[in-house]
């Protein structure tokens, strides 16, 4: 091995493994801090983790459209509860009106009990001053819920939600229309005559319609048929609520499926960006070890050139 001063070509290639070392021990240091990946180490990856982590971030907020959704329909299906008793007491009240053993003032307390139930009804679905809203949305006067600029009225439609993490993946829910003004057949009531040997003789048909179930000035306790027509505003209330249970079943089902697929989305990307905190730790002491021994080698090498001081000493 030559002996040169100008040039000390063993220091130089000890640096540069310093230097390595050196740039090795701040990458484990970065990683290891923050927990992921630099582009640097996996462009490729980082790309498609990106990707992941925004399908992700949709999927949350589908998640939490579908549970706002899903809060709409319980909150409709608790007023109808209410609807459904208040109808069951009315038709008590119908029944007992029945009774020709009572008073003409014990049918008009009946009466006046029957009449306040009718009101509750229509306070709680009718007109802008409707008591069952869900964020500001009404859930008995049809359409959308959604009150129309100008009028006492709301928009046509049904409700959209946006359930999926990418575009046109929405769901159409229907709110039922049960305002006063609703003049819907709800069902037909049949009505027979007889003759005098109890022989049928003919029938009458009559279409019954929401309207004029809780309408106070069209149906009162002593109305004709009171009970059948009752039977069927109460069916009516029913299907009603089968057909929300049906949409809260179907949400619930979108709910579980969006859970499992955000899980499903992180652990990918988890895999592709997140830093192996073990090895990373591992490799983190070796490059702090080889960083100081090179360090002292460097020390060494530099005292190399002068072993030419004793040729000329």
């Amino acid at each position: 091995m030559s002996l040169a001063v100008n040039n000390n070509t063993t220091a130089f290639g000890v640096w540069s493994n310093f230097s390595s070392n050196a740039a090795n021990v701040k990458k484990a240091m970065g990683n290891l801090s923050t927990g992921v990946k630099n582009v640097v180490d996996n462009p490729s990856g980082v790309g498609i983790s990106e990707r992941m982590r925004s399908q992700a971030r949709n999927v949350s907020s589908a998640r939490s459209n579908v549970e706002n959704s899903l809060s709409m329909l319980q909150t409709a299906d608790s007023w109808m509860q209410k609807i459904n008793d208040m109808m069951g007491r009315m038709s008590e009240l119908g029944i007992e009106a029945g009774d020709g053993t009572k008073t003409a003032g014990d049918k008009e307390n009946i009466q006046t009990e029957f009449k306040e139930l009718q009101t509750e009804i229509e306070r709680i679905t009718s007109k802008s001053t409707a008591a069952a809203k869900f964020n500001g949305l009404y859930l008995f006067r049809g359409g959308n819920g959604v009150a129309v600029t100008s009028g006492d009225g709301v928009e046509t439609g049904n409700v959209s939600v946006q359930i999926g993490a990418d575009t046109g993946q929405s769901v159409d829910l229907s709110l039922k229309d049960l305002q006063v003004t609703n003049t819907e057949v709800i069902g037909t009531t049949v009505s027979y005559t007889y003759n005098s040997d109890n022989v049928t003789t003919g029938s009458t048909r009559t279409d019954v319609t929401w309207s004029s179930v809780i309408d106070s000035s069209k149906m009162s306790v002593t109305s004709s048929d009171v009970v059948g027509k009752l039977s069927k505003a109460i069916d009516f209330i029913a299907n009603a609520r089968a057909t929300n249970g049906s949409q809260q079943a179907r949400m619930e089902q979108t709910r579980s499926g969006l859970l499992s697929y955000e899980d499903n989305l992180r652990a990918a990307e988890s895999k592709i960006r997140d830093v192996d905190m073990a090895r990373e730790s591992t490799d983190f002491a070796k490059f702090q070890i080889l960083n100081q021994v090179s360090n002292a080698m460097l020390a060494q090498a530099n005292q190399m050139p002068q072993a030419v001081m004793q040729l000329v000493g």
